[in-house]
C-alpha cells in the first residue's frame, strides 16, 4: 500500500503544472518517438512470440508476460513504416490504454525526459489529415514525434462506439437538444468518438483540439457577455494535449470566478489508481476512462436530468433560453 501511495503522490506532482514525462524510443532509423510515461508499465527485451492465426497484420504475436498473454504490436508497421525485422534485438514497451494492456515493439529505448506541455505542439498542417502524429516536440535540438496511439489501437482493434438502446430516450433527446457540450481532445479519433456519442444523445457539440484553444473559446464567450457555466452543460476534456494539458486547463478554469462553476469531466486513456487523486487535486468534477460510450452517455444524461430538476425548483435558468 505504501508503494502505491508513493506512486500516486509522485505522479500527481505533475498535475496542474502543465508538465509530462516522455519515454523516448526509436524504430530502425534514427528518428526519435515519444510516449507518455504514465502509459508505460514496463520495458523488456522482446520475449518469444506465439503467432495468433487470423490476427491483424500489425500484431506480431502474443507474449507471456508475468503469466499474462499480451498482444505485441509492431508500432512501426502500424504507422506505415517498415516492419521491424530483428526481433531478438528489439524491445517491447508494455503499456495500458483505455483499460487494455498491450506491448509495442520498438528497436531501441533511450531515456525519459521531463517537459512542459507548452513545448509540445500539434503536428505541422502539411503532414495531412491521415498522419499518425498527435504532437511533436524538440529535445536537444532533435525532433521527437509523438504517435497518436489511440488511432493505431482503434485501427487494430476498434472499440464499440454505439450506445445501447437503454441510453437512448426520445423525451431526453428533446431536452438534450437545448444543451451544448464542449469537448477538448487532440486526438481526431477521440473527438469523433465523443462527438458521435453526444450527438446520439441529442446534445449540440463544440470541439477544440487542445486546452489553450478551449480556454480561448471560454474567454471569448466571456468577452461577448455570455456565461459559459450556464451556456455549457459541461466540458469533457482529455488530459494529454499539446500547448496546455487538461489538468492545467481545469486549474485555469477554476481560478477564474466567471468560469469556476463550469462542470468538468476529465476523459482520458490514462489508467491507474492515481486518476482519482489527480481529479481531486485539480478540481475536476468527474473522471471517465476512454472510450466507454454508455458510461460517458450516462454522465451526460444525468447532468441533463439534474439541470431539469434544478430548473423545476427554480435553481437554474431555462437552457434553451441561453443557447
Amino acid at each position: 500500500m505504501a508503494g502505491l501511495l508513493e506512486t500516486v503522490d509522485s505522479r500527481t506532482q505533475l498535475a496542474g503544472k502543465n508538465r509530462l514525462e516522455l519515454l523516448l524510443f526509436r524504430f530502425a532509423d534514427k528518428q526519435r518517438y515519444g510516449i507518455n510515461v504514465f502509459k508505460v508499465r514496463e520495458i523488456l527485451k522482446c520475449p518469444p512470440l506465439s503467432h495468433l492465426p487470423g490476427s491483424h497484420p500489425v500484431v506480431r504475436g502474443v507474449a507471456n508476460v508475468r503469466g499474462k498473454s499480451i498482444s505485441i504490436l509492431d508500432l512501426a508497421r502500424a504507422t506505415g513504416l517498415q516492419a521491424l525485422e530483428n526481433l531478438e534485438q528489439a524491445y517491447v514497451i508494455i503499456t495500458e490504454y483505455n483499460g487494455r494492456t498491450q506491448g509495442f515493439l520498438v528497436s531501441a529505448v533511450e531515456h525519459i525526459v521531463n517537459l512542459n506541455w507548452e513545448r509540445i505542439h500539434p503536428p505541422p498542417s502539411a503532414s495531412g489529415r491521415h498522419n499518425y502524429l498527435t504532437a511533436v516536440t524538440n529535445v536537444n535540438g532533435a525532433l521527437v514525434e509523438i504517435i497518436d496511439v489511440e488511432k493505431v489501437l482503434n485501427e487494430v482493434s476498434p472499440v464499440a462506439e454505439q450506445l445501447s438502446e437503454a441510453t437512448l430516450d426520445a423525451a431526453l433527446r428533446q431536452q438534450a437538444s437545448c444543451f451544448k457540450v464542449l469537448i477538448v481532445d487532440d486526438s481526431c479519433v477521440a473527438r469523433r468518438q465523443v462527438s458521435r456519442c453526444l450527438q446520439a444523445i441529442g446534445v449540440q457539440v463544440l470541439a477544440c483540439n487542445d486546452g489553450g484553444q478551449a480556454l480561448g473559446m471560454l474567454n471569448t464567450m466571456l468577452a461577448e457577455g455570455k456565461q459559459p457555466p450556464k451556456e455549457l452543460l459541461m466540458m469533457i476534456c482529455d488530459i494529454e494535449m499539446p500547448e496546455m494539458d487538461g489538468y492545467t486547463l481545469t486549474a485555469q478554469v477554476r481560478a477564474n470566478s466567471q468560469l469556476a462553476s463550469l462542470h468538468i469531466v476529465l476523459h482520458t486513456s490514462l489508467s491507474g489508481a492515481f486518476n482519482e487523486a489527480m481529479v481531486k487535486k485539480v478540481g475536476a468534477d468527474q473522471f471517465v476512462a476512454k472510450f466507454r460510450p454508455d458510461e460517458l452517455a450516462g454522465l451526460v444524461t444525468a447532468r441533463i436530468r439534474q439541470f431539469a430538476l434544478d430548473t423545476s425548483l427554480g435553481e437554474a435558468s431555462q437552457p434553451c433560453s441561453n443557447i
